[in-house]
Order: structure tokens, then C-alpha cells, then sequence
């Protein structure tokens, strides 16, 4: 497998989990009170948003690296 093969095929890959998932949520601790020996931290969650129109542009250019890779072979 070439190196545009193996590209777009990770292209592909990469554009179907944008859509599955539609964003990245993690989460982040932060304290609230710092008396001595009494503190007090709340999770809070915060979510990066994939638009589906990056996951349809790395479909979209995984399957034209896909094209190219077997029209060179």
C-alpha cells in the first residue's frame, strides 16, 4: 500500500469518527476554596465541537488521495 493509499484511507477513517462523535468532551478540575487545610474543587465539563463539515472534508479528501493512489499503480 502506498503512502497516498494508506493517507486516505486514514482520511476516511478520520472523516466517519468527526461524524459519529460530533465534538471532544473532557474535563477539567478547578478549586473554588484554598482555607489551609479545607479546600473545595468542582469538575466542570467542557466540549471542543467537530462541524460535520470537517468530518465531510476529510471524507471527501480521503477519497479523492484514494483515487489518485489507484490511478498511479
Amino acid at each position: 500500500m502506498t503512502t497516498t493509499t494508506s493517507l486516505g484511507v486514514a482520511l476516511i477513517l478520520l472523516g466517519l469518527v468527526a461524524f459519529a462523535y460530533q465534538g471532544i468532551t473532557y474535563t477539567t478540575q478547578s478549586k473554588i476554596i484554598d482555607i489551609g487545610p479545607l479546600q473545595a474543587t468542582v469538575d466542570k465539563q467542557e466540549t471542543i465541537p467537530l462541524p460535520p463539515i470537517a468530518g465531510g472534508l476529510a471524507l471527501a479528501g480521503g477519497v479523492a488521495l484514494l483515487i489518485m493512489g489507484a490511478r498511479r499503480a
